[in-house]
């Protein structure tokens, strides 16, 4: 996997992600957005990311920056203290792919970069570097601690009394983090699966060796839930009191009802089930975060963005138990964790998992697909309707209608809907089902996996 830079990063494997490399997509980034005189760096738990966080400080440094070592966040906390701070940041983070790779993830004053700081930066990087004055560095080791008192502020010592959590900690860095506001809000907390060595959990398709794990701690703890989040703690894993876990995209609409919310924006690839609820506005958009963030904007309002990986962004000053929280557009696991177990107050979390509309949606991913042949793979069933009826009929249906936003989404004519999408930052190859049942969804996605990986052979 060659360094990719897009979706508000940078993305490669570890021994591509050279100091020259590092360094002078950073002094772009420096030189061509809003960054201010501060720059926040915070890292995940790989182990390479300490090493990518001192190029990082040191290419700051050279710019004339002051560097501020924030050490081991959650890429929201990071983002929060550098929002609070009127300052830019860099989180040092691969996010759900193996520790082979890793990646930088850009934040200006503004917040999360936008697709026109992007191109921004990718013109600066052909611009020769100014020697300036050389910066200092400082370390800032309360930046977990703001993230913390954001929500037991917002929801007080009694928002969870009584519930018994799991919390699947594995590798994610804010696995202490969430612990400590889990029970702050007095929930009571058995940690699970802490592990030293990284494990890449992918939020949007969880693999069936955590899912039984999951189901076999709720059967031996009782457990009213258990939590988890992915390397970087921005997209969140729910399981309810029987081990099944919750789609992120419900847990957003669930989220965004609780919230009182106007306007939603999410992907093409969240469950459709949001347009059939109370929200004034519903706008749909491509995969990613700064589609997201770019719909908010454009919404303005009581607006709240997420995405199927369950990374919720609000973008309003929202009232929640006993305070408020301010807008944070950038994707954080914890607002929707906590939420979506207040919302099911003292009824199971499946009792209110099921009171949203009965859509199903399932995803999963080929993994270690180069995207050169992902990409061709999809633009064919893009171009050519024989290629998407040939992929259908092995499915068992046809189809009635084709949505190419993002990839390639296909409504069939029995109701289902299958999307193959190539990932925007991994060598994997992204399919999300849609169907009226579980059986369907789950048969139809394990099928489709299976016609993908012949196409590809």
């Amino acid at each position: 996997m060659s360094p990719k830079f897009g979706t508000s990063g940078l993305r490669g494997l570890v021994t591509e992600l050279t100091p020259e490399l590092v360094t002078s997509y950073v002094q772009a980034f420096l030189r061509s957005c809003d960054v201010g005189s501060k720059l926040f760096v915070g890292r995940d738990l790989r182990p390479s990311s300490p090493n990518l966080a001192d190029i990082v400080m040191t290419a700051a440094q050279n710019m004339g920056m002051t560097a501020i070592d924030a050490g081991e966040v959650p890429t929201p906390a990071l983002a929060l203290t550098a929002q609070q701070q009127d300052a830019s940041a860099i989180m040092i983070t691969g996010s759900h792919i193996p520790a082979d790779r890793n990646g930088l993830k850009f934040y200006s004053r503004a917040g999360e970069i936008t697709k026109k700081d992007e191109t921004a930066i990718c013109a600066a990087l052909e611009k020769p570097v100014q020697a300036v004055a050389q910066g200092q560095r400082i370390s800032d080791p309360e930046v977990n601690s703001r993230y913390v008192l954001r929500y037991v502020t917002a929801f007080g010592s009694a928002a969870l009394a009584g519930k018994r959590i799991g919390l699947y900690s594995h590798s994610a860095v804010g696995r202490d983090v969430l612990a400590s506001i889990l029970r702050l809000l007095g929930a009571e907390v058995t940690e699970l699966g802490r592990s030293e060595t990284f494990i890449p959990v992918d939020t949007e398709a969880v693999d069936s060796a955590t899912r039984d794990s999951i189901r076999t701690w709720v059967q031996l703890n009782g457990f009213d839930a258990v939590m988890s989040m992915d390397g970087d703690s921005d997209r969140p894993l729910l399981a309810d009191e029987n081990g099944k876990i919750v789609p992120g995209d419900v847990m957003g609409q669930i989220t965004a009802e609780a919230l009182d919310a106007d306007t939603v924006v999410t992907p093409i690839s969240s469950n459709s089930g949001v347009s059939a609820k109370s929200f004034a506005n519903v706008h749909l958009t491509r995969i990613g975060s700064p589609f997201v963030i770019a719909g908010m904007e454009a919404a303005g309002g009581k607006v709240i963005g997420y995405e199927a990986n369950g990374g919720f962004l609000l973008g309003f000053e929202a009232t929640a138990l006993t305070g408020t929280l301010s807008p944070l557009i950038t994707r954080d696991c914890v607002l929707p964790l906590i939420m979506t177990l207040v919302a099911a107050g003292e009824d199971p979390v499946s009792q209110r998992v099921a009171h949203e509309p009965r859509v199903i949606t399932v995803a999963d991913r080929l993994q270690d697909v180069p995207q050169v042949r992902s990409s061709a793979f999809v633009g064919k069933l893009a171009q050519d309707p024989e290629a998407r009826a040939r992929f259908l009929a092995a499915l068992g249906s046809t189809e009635q209608k084709t949505d190419l936003t993002d990839g390639v989404r296909m409504y069939l004519t029995d109701g289902r809907v299958v999307h193959v999408r190539p990932s925007g930052n991994a060598p994997e190859l992204r399919l999300y089902v849609e169907a009226q049942d579980e059986d369907a969804a789950s048969a139809t996605l394990a099928l489709g996996l299976d016609v993908l990986r012949s196409n590809l052979a």
